[in-house]
């Protein structure tokens, strides 16, 4: 398990490390959707972000949340998988001219992070479940539901029109 292993013993332990990263997660997702904001061009795109970016803050507060209802220190440790995501993400979208493009490669780039979140997430329900937390679980899955939801309207606005318009 790396670095960290020594820390995890248990299940709880592990579901408290994972509870830490998504939470890390979730504040540099809410730093970098403004960026994305900006440089979304297609209109629904750029409603899409803002509304996620809502929804993010929303997210955070469930976290600490789960965090208070399970009795530890709402706090993050890094998650080098997200941080790696979001910086694919800047570099990609970085130097793209051709707006349709750019658009393209923002859906594509907020996709990734919208597939982690629901990975450690549902991870996260699996756990807090199995732990007999369904007070955790539900309000986790709360977030999950949003995450997906976002996921599939990313996909609808990249099949409908911005990876059309990005082909011509």
């Amino acid at each position: 398990m790396g670095f960290f292993s020594k820390d995890i013993k248990t299940l709880d332990d592990l579901f408290i490390h994972t509870l830490r990263d998504i939470y890390y997660a979730e504040k540099q997702i809410e730093k970098s959707l403004p960026k994305m904001i900006d440089k979304a061009t297609d209109p629904q795109l750029k409603a899409g972000f803002e509304k996620h970016l809502t929804q993010t803050k929303g997210h955070i507060e469930r976290v600490e949340q789960v965090f208070e209802l399970h009795g530890v220190k709402a706090k993050t440790v890094n998650c080098p998988a997200i941080d790696g995501i979001l910086a694919e993400a800047d570099e990609v979208s970085g130097d793209v001219d051709d707006k349709e493009v750019l658009d393209a490669a923002l859906i594509a780039s907020a996709q990734a992070v919208e597939h982690y979140e629901i990975t450690r997430y549902g991870t996260l329900i699996a756990w807090a479940r199995q732990l007999g937390r369904s007070d955790c679980a539900n309000v986790l899955a709360r977030n999950l539901k949003e995450e997906e939801a976002t996921d599939r309207k990313l996909t609808e606005i990249a099949e409908s029109k911005v990876n059309l318009q990005a082909a011509e």
